[in-house]
């Protein structure tokens, strides 16, 4: 008796900025090749995690898109099938960190590859108040700079601005506080901090090609680890730019909270401060619960 094809689920982001006609039809040829693919385009935000939820249990789940969608699409994903991550967004983070190619067809055909091979790596996820994160999340500096770059707006094609516009959103924000990020919150079991930065893996994110490590030692297959600067001045900032380009000093640093492969982490702010995960602005918040959820998901590598 045939064994029934595998059904795949293709979500893709229209919008996101590396996500061509030509780029679709070619990750399309590749995932025919070793399944029945149905492709769903996203249309407003959360749409991702809508489909994903009302897939009626595909075997696998692709998504072509950027990081916000692959976000969503996690939070959609409700059964234990495979999922895999073709760069389609200007950054994309996850599959770059995955070792996934950024050319989408390069990409596509590796994970066709995968499939048939039922070659998958297990992965933990992060939580933050309830909603999952893949690779990041944060309150204060990179929550406000990504909530500026928002307010920026998207192109005529829809699409966001790219790495280049939010460096210079973040030198301006930095500008604009005279290099200062003082004590604005607590970390439990750690003391004040200025700001928070929480890692599902390694790197952080990455300036066009160069990768930031700002948590140097965490690993997609452990829990979270944690940065937290006990504060940022003028003197400190060449400082903490070398420790996220070089991934060395601030595991040891007698500046900065650092928290290994943790299973919860409690912020509390003075006030309500932005809060971002996977690049996404989640608003702002009075409390933050970081939460590991251990062994969350199959991902085709």
């Amino acid at each position: 008796m045939a064994t029934p094809p595998r059904r795949i689920l293709l979500v893709v982001n229209p919008f996101a900025s590396g996500v061509t006609a030509d780029g679709l039809r070619a990750v399309e040829e590749a995932l025919t090749r070793v399944g029945e693919v149905t492709t769903e385009l996203t249309r407003h935000p959360g749409h991702a995690t809508e489909l994903c939820r009302a897939a009626g249990g595909p075997d696998v789940v692709v998504v072509f898109s950027g990081d916000g969608v692959y976000n969503e699409a996690l939070n959609g994903v409700e059964r234990p099938c495979p999922i895999g991550f073709v760069p389609g967004g200007g950054t994309s983070v996850l599959p770059r960190a995955l070792g996934i190619p950024r050319d989408p067809a390069r990409a596509a055909q590796q994970l066709a590859e995968a499939i048939e091979a039922g070659r998958t790596r297990r992965i933990s996820l992060g939580r933050v108040n309830g909603r999952r994160f893949s690779f990041s999340a944060g309150i204060g500096l990179d929550a406000e700079a990504v909530r500026r770059l928002d307010a920026l707006g998207r192109d005529e094609h829809g699409q966001r601005p790219g790495d280049l516009v939010f460096g210079l959103t973040l030198a301006r924000l930095l500008a604009r506080r005279r290099g200062r990020w003082t004590d604005e919150l607590e970390l439990e079991g750690f003391g004040r901090a200025a700001f928070v930065l929480v890692a599902n893996g390694d790197p952080y994110s990455y300036a066009g090609p160069i990768p930031l490590r700002i948590a140097p030692k965490a690993e997609f297959e452990l829990g979270l680890d944690v940065v937290a600067p006990h504060e940022l001045r003028p003197r400190s900032l060449l400082r903490f730019l070398r420790y996220a380009v070089t991934g060395r000093g601030q595991v040891a640093a007698d500046d900065v909270f650092y928290g290994h492969d943790l299973d919860r982490v409690v912020a509390r702010c003075d006030r309500p401060l932005p809060l971002q995960a996977d690049g996404e602005d989640l608003g702002d918040v009075v409390e933050a619960v970081f939460e590991v959820e251990r062994d969350a998901v199959s991902v085709l590598v």
